[in-house]
């Protein structure tokens, strides 16, 4: 139904290339934030390729379209988290640029890829 893999998607690509900005920079973080900001950020950032593939996978728009919505909100996670290691002074410079850069990426790829399903699912089929 939505035709190649789920890992031709550029969504689920730029998600694949935050999980693993996010893995550097949070790599970075003091011990005492292992379970913490740490954990949370990259669970978060993880959600975002996973919701894409998994939406992917049901193989209804609907359900596609469901999945991409939870994808957005864990890349705002994502964003809310880069901004708490911000403050605490964890990150920054092109670490934090780079996050900030792909997280926003994500966000426009994945309100895209929505927008889409909702045309393909409001217009007339051909037969």
């Amino acid at each position: 139904m939505f035709g190649s893999s789920f890992r031709d998607l550029v969504a689920w690509q730029v998600g694949m290339d935050l999980v693993a900005e996010i893995y550097r920079i949070t790599a970075l973080f003091p011990p005492a934030e292992r379970f913490g900001l740490v954990q949370q950020t990259r669970r978060a950032a993880m959600s975002i390729p996973e919701n894409i593939a998994e939406g992917h996978g049901r193989q209804t728009i609907g359900a596609f379209a469901v999945h991409l919505q939870i994808a957005r909100g864990s890349a705002k996670e994502v964003e809310t988290y880069l901004c708490l290691a911000s403050r605490l002074g964890l990150v920054e410079g092109a670490a934090l640029a780079r996050g900030f850069e792909l997280t926003a990426r994500s966000c426009q790829l994945l309100s895209r890829l929505t927008e889409g399903l909702r045309r393909r699912q409001t217009s007339p089929s051909r037969t």
